[in-house]
C-alpha cells in the first residue's frame, strides 16, 4: 500500500487511517443484523476489514523490526518481535477473561440460550477447567476472539521472514505463496476446541497476506516504489474491483427481492472462503490496495482533516481500541439478540460504540503526550 515513498522516517498516514477505519468496520460486521454493515467494506466486495488488518500489521511490522535488523541486528529484532507477541499474548487472554465474564453475567441475568449457542461460549459453562487450558494454548476461540490468535502467530513465525526479506523479497514471497496455494487444494485446517472445531482464520494461509504486507513496508522502508507506475495496474485494479462489486451487490439484491437473477452466486460462492483467504477474496483487497496507493498520497490533504485525524488516532492506538471493540460488539450483539431492536436504535448503539472506541483513543493519545516521550514517526506493530 505504497505509492513513491517520502522519507522512510516520515510516518505514512494512511497506515494508521485504514487501521483505525478498519477497527471501526470490525466492530461494526460483528454485530448481527446490524444496518451499519452497509457502511462497511464488505458491503462493496468479497473482502473485508480483516483482510485490512492483516495486511497493515504486516507491512507495519517489516518496518519497524526490519529498520531495528538494520540498526541492531537479528538478534536484537527478534527479541523485539517476541516482546510483542507476549504484549499480545497477554492482551488476549485479559480479554478472554472479560469477554466470559460479560457473556456469562448477562447469561445469568436474561437467559438467553442465543448466547450460547451464536458466541460459542457452551463449553466454557460445561467444563470451564479445559476450556480456560484451551483458551491458554490459543485453541479455544469464542466468536469474536479469533483474529488476535491468528496475528499472535503470524508474529512468531515473523522473523524467518525477516531473514528472507534481509536477502531478497522473492525468498519470502515463494515459500508463503506455495504454502498459500496448499491450502487452497489442501483440507489441512489447524484443530481447535471443542474436538471437531478448527480456527476460523486459517494461518497457513492467511500467512501469505501479512507476508505480501511485509515485502511492501520493506520496500517502502528502503524508499522503493511497491505498486507500478503508468495507468494500466490501476485500471485493471479498477475494473477488477468494481466487477466483484457488481456481484456482490447483485447477491445482496437477491436476498432482498428474490426476481432478482443471482448472478454468479452457484459458481463463485464456493471460492469465497474466508478461513482459507480464498483467491477472489485475496484479489479483491489487492485491487483495492493498488487503488488506494495510486489515488491517497501517503501525506494527502484529507489525512489532515479533522476527521482522518481521529481515525488515525484510533489507528495508533490499534490494540486497545481493538479490545473495547470487540467487548462492545459482545455487548450490542447480545442487546440486538435478546430485544431485535429497530433500525434507529442500531444507528444509535452504532455510533455509541465508535464513539466509546474514538474516546479511549483519545485518552490514550493525551496521557502519552503528557506522561510519555512523544512518538518518534514509527507507527506501532
Amino acid at each position: 500500500m505504497t505509492a513513491p515513498a517520502a522519507s522512510p522516517r516520515r510516518r505514512d498516514l494512511r497506515l494508521d487511517f485504514f487501521r483505525g477505519l478498519a477497527l471501526f468496520m470490525i466492530f461494526l460486521d460483528h454485530i448481527p443484523n446490524n444496518v451499519m454493515n452497509h457502511f462497511t467494506v464488505r458491503a462493496i466486495g468479497f473482502s473485508d476489514a480483516a483482510e485490512i488488518f492483516i495486511f497493515i500489521s504486516g507491512y507495519v511490522a517489516a518496518m519497524v523490526y526490519g529498520r531495528a535488523m538494520m540498526r541492531h541486528g537479528f538478534l536484537v529484532a527478534t527479541a523485539q518481535v517476541f516482546r510483542r507477541v507476549w504484549q499480545l499474548y497477554v492482551a488476549h487472554l485479559t480479554l478472554f477473561m472479560i469477554y466470559m465474564a460479560e457473556v456469562s453475567y448477562a447469561l445469568s441475568r436474561l437467559d438467553n440460550p442465543l448466547f450460547r449457542d451464536d458466541l460459542r461460549v457452551g463449553d466454557f459453562l460445561t467444563e470451564p477447567h479445559i476450556a480456560i487450558v484451551k483458551a491458554l494454548t490459543l485453541q479455544f476461540q469464542p466468536k469474536f476472539l479469533d483474529i488476535l490468535p491468528l496475528y499472535i502467530l503470524l508474529l512468531l513465525i515473523f522473523p524467518l521472514v525477516l531473514l528472507a526479506l534481509r536477502r531478497h523479497a522473492v525468498l519470502a514471497l515463494v515459500p508463503s505463496f506455495l504454502l498459500y496455494l496448499f491450502m487452497q487444494i489442501g483440507e489441512f485446517a489447524f484443530p481447535a476446541y471443542p474436538a471437531g472445531q478448527v480456527w476460523f482464520f486459517n494461518p497457513l494461509a492467511w500467512q501469505f497476506l501479512f507476508v505480501i504486507g511485509a515485502v511492501c513496508g520493506h520496500a517502502a522502508a528502503q524508499g522503493r516504489r511497491v505498486v507500478p507506475g503508468g495507468r494500466l495496474p490501476l485500471l485493471l485494479a479498477a475494473g477488477f474491483a468494481l466487477l466483484c462489486t457488481l456481484v456482490h451487490l447483485d447477491w445482496e439484491l437477491h436476498a432482498v427481492w428474490p426476481r432478482i437473477p443471482d448472478m454468479l452466486g452457484g459458481l463463485l460462492w464456493p471460492y469465497l472462503s474466508k478461513t482459507n483467504l480464498a483467491p477472489l477474496r485475496l484479489l479483491n483487497f489487492l485491487a483495492l490496495a493498488v487503488m488506494v496507493a495510486r489515488l491517497l498520497p501517503p501525506h494527502a490533504t484529507v489525512l489532515t482533516r479533522i476527521g482522518s485525524r481521529l481515525v488515525i488516532v484510533c489507528g495508533q492506538n490499534s490494540l486497545y481500541v481493538f479490545c473495547l471493540g470487540i467487548l462492545l460488539a459482545v455487548l450490542c450483539s447480545m442487546l440486538q439478540m435478546t430485544f431485535n431492536l429497530p433500525v434507529a436504535a442500531q444507528i444509535l448503539y452504532s455510533l455509541a460504540g465508535l464513539a466509546l472506541m474514538l474516546g479511549l483513543a483519545l485518552l490514550l493519545m493525551w496521557y502519552g503526550r503528557t506522561m510519555q516521550k512523544p512518538a518518534q514517526g514509527e507507527p506501532k506493530t
